[in-house]
């Protein structure tokens, strides 16, 4: 559809899905700018690591010609994992038999830290394709386009623009007023920048890899990160207001809270909140409706979380934005479309129907991850019992 090309696309939120779409975009020789609240691209990114999968997040790597790029940047082994039990008694582990690389199994997904794929995605892009300092804050219709503005007073015009804005999407009520549901279970996370000398038991057992725990309803993952800290994440079932009520900046009342929700775990997991960096992030975790649906605009749409949020039990979350952006970049230059509406409109209805399938397998793994037969289930998946373990 050569109509794009004179065009200028606007993309709001510079995460891996806007990133992704950009230069997938350029690629293409379209005009487009990304706008991105961070103050600049050395920004902390927080976060665990990522898991990209062969049909979907390296899928649109390869078409945005920087698979070669990612085998630079992934991080072999990180895949690596123990389960453990509350106690941090092993029953499983990899370590010694998973093969640092398989690229084409579909059984294989490298992990890759947040912030070197990042870079990887900005180096990728023209100069100037991002705009940082870019919160934005709201957006009203000119002629046949929009007037974006932005929390730092500056304004800027484009014909169409996509939301890659995340969960909290300033874009997403311009195109519907569906909003997402609580899903019954909350988690947090936390961060130790210097594990080795911190958190000596856990450091020990990480190996450069994951550790995932369950016991009595509760999962405790904690995963290693190429910058040598590692990243923490809790989460059990709970009413929604749990977390709001905590000073996410005192560790002793978060230890505190932790010994009284996880009652029944040992002590090992303590040096995590004693060590860790402040605040620590609450998650309540939400996802959409699986049946949502809007009619499709001809100069608006939206990809990843902004569309399709969804808790992160079958780790999707990255790989569905990504592979949006592939499936959009597709749509809006394919010809067999007349113009730039029915091309929103036909992504968006493949955006919905597999986003919604995702959604519900993230919910599933979420209830059972969150049960109290949960470490047997897991142990089952990989062929163990709980009656074998280290």
């Amino acid at each position: 559809m050569s109509t794009i090309k004179n065009k200028k696309i606007a993309i709001v939120g510079g995460g891996p899905g806007g990133l992704t779409l950009a230069r997938l975009l350029q690629l293409k020789g379209a005009n487009v700018k990304v706008y991105e609240r961070d103050q600049n691209k050395d920004a902390r990114v927080q976060g665990t690591t990522l898991d990209l999968q062969e049909e979907s997040g390296l899928a649109a790597l390869r078409k945005a010609q920087l698979f070669d790029a990612f085998k630079k940047n992934y991080r072999p082994g990180a895949d690596r994992m123990i389960i453990v039990n509350e106690h941090t008694e092993i029953f499983f582990s990899d370590h010694e038999t998973k093969p640092e690389e398989n690229f084409g199994s579909e059984h294989f997904r490298p992990e890759i830290d947040r912030g070197p794929l990042r870079k990887m995605l900005l180096e990728s892009l023209r100069p100037d394709t991002v705009v940082w300092d870019r919160q934005f804050i709201s957006m009203e219709k000119q002629g046949d386009g929009w007037l974006l503005h932005f929390k730092n007073e500056t304004s800027a015009y484009a014909d169409i623009v996509i939301g890659a804005d995340g969960a909290n999407s300033k874009i997403r009520p311009h195109l519907t007023d569906i909003k997402p549901f609580y899903s019954g279970i909350s988690g947090l996370m936390g961060s130790v920048y210097n594990p080795e000398s911190t958190v000596h038991n856990i450091h020990k057992l990480l190996k450069d890899g994951k550790i995932m725990a369950f016991c009595g309803g509760k999962s405790f993952i904690v995963a290693s990160k190429g910058d040598g800290s590692l990243a923490f994440y809790l989460s059990y079932k709970v009413e929604e207001s749990r977390l709001k009520n905590l000073d996410l900046a005192d560790k002793t009342q978060m230890l505190e809270w932790f010994k009284k929700d996880f009652d029944e775990w040992s002590n090992v997991w303590h040096e995590l909140f004693e060590n860790a960096e402040t605040p620590f992030m609450p998650i309540p975790i939400y996802c959409m409706p699986l049946n949502q649906t809007w009619d499709a605009l001809p100069n608006l749409t939206m990809l990843g979380d902004a569309a399709h949020l969804m808790p992160p039990f079958a780790g999707e979350g990255v790989n569905m934005a990504m592979l949006d952006a592939l499936e959009l970049s597709e749509c809006l230059y394919n010809e067999k479309f007349n113009d730039v509406q029915t091309a929103i409109a036909s992504y968006e209805n493949q955006m919905r129907k597999r986003a919604a399938a995702a959604a519900q397998e993230s919910l599933e793994n979420g209830d059972w991850m969150h049960s109290a037969g949960a470490l047997e289930k897991m142990l089952e998946m990989f062929g163990q019992n709980t009656k074998t373990h280290n």
